[in-house]
């Protein structure tokens, strides 16, 4: 099982630089960054943790629309553009796989971004990892104009369009929310045929988004190792009856726990990424070292 690291990169807490160099330098696969464009100061849209409602879906009950946990983080605001800071972070490192986690597809220009990806995978030597969804605050994804009730629908036609600038010289896509005529577009991704594609989110219809159009699946962990490595072998057998694609697992925000680790390990988890608290770059340096601690722990164990 591969291990990378996943936090909140900010204008006030360590920096894409040192933070790349550091993980390169501890041996870990991969860093995944989280993102969004701004956050409205008027939000009606609750706040969940994402672990809380990780938890939630994997015990199989409703997460009632109302339920809040409290403030939205400081950290939330601060986050710079991720592909520009994986940008920067792929400049410094020569192994270490970057990737977005997640990026927010249903706010973003499809053919802007289509460039902007295929420029970061061509530039990186092919290292960048794209984990998408569509989101939760719907106030963010208005002032972007996208309808929050049709947000998995955009974000679907945008991801599928994509893969027509990536794969074609003549790229063309005609659909509900993205329509445009023969287009050429440059660079093409390092990747074949284009960055994977990780498909994020909890419960069956974020497993099916993945098997559609994305190359995998990437829960949160949701504080239940037990439960959530049950969800992923009861969708990887239906799968297999129906004859559906089957997504590799890459699990989100997992602690630095050996136990853990070893329980999704054996579920067939592909990568875990670990969760690095959000800190300054001397604390979060001193995070770092516990997270390897941990990680070779679980790894002697094997």
């Amino acid at each position: 099982m591969k291990i990378g690291v996943t936090t909140f990169v900010t204008d006030n807490g360590i920096g894409p630089v040192p933070l790349g160099r550091a993980l390169e330098e501890r041996d870990f696969e991969s860093f995944f960054m989280p993102e969004h464009t701004h956050i409205p100061v008027s939000r009606e849209s609750p706040f969940m943790p994402m672990t809380a409602k990780a938890h939630l879906v994997l015990a199989g009950e409703r997460v009632p629309p109302e339920m809040s946990a409290g403030d939205l983080p400081e950290k939330y605001a601060r986050t710079p553009d991720p592909l520009v800071a994986l940008s920067a972070m792929a400049a410094v490192t020569s192994r270490l796989l970057v990737g977005t986690g997640i990026l927010l597809v249903a706010q973003r220009d499809p053919i802007i971004l289509a460039k902007q990806v295929a420029s970061l995978d061509h530039l990186s030597g092919g290292r960048f990892l794209f984990g998408v969804a569509a989101g939760w605050n719907r106030e963010e994804m208005r002032n972007h104009g996208t309808d929050p009730r049709h947000r998995n629908a955009v974000l679907r036609e945008r991801i599928l369009a994509m893969k027509e600038i990536w794969t074609r010289e003549k790229a063309e896509f005609h659909g509900t929310h993205v329509d445009f005529a023969p287009i050429l577009s440059w660079p093409k991704p390092v990747s074949h045929p284009h960055p994977p594609i990780l498909v994020g989110g909890e419960g069956h219809p974020s497993y099916r988004r993945a098997q559609e159009y994305g190359d995998g699946w990437a829960p949160i962990y949701g504080g239940d190792p037990e439960s959530l490595a049950r969800q992923i072998t009861r969708f990887r057998a239906e799968a297999e009856v129906t004859g559906a694609p089957v997504p590799p697992v890459t699990v989100f925000w997992a602690p630095a726990d050996p136990a853990v680790l070893e329980t999704l390990a054996a579920a067939g988890v592909e990568r875990v990424l670990l969760d690095l608290p959000w800190a300054t770059e001397e604390d979060s340096l001193r995070h770092l070292d516990r997270l390897v601690g941990a990680r070779e722990e679980f790894l002697g164990r094997g």
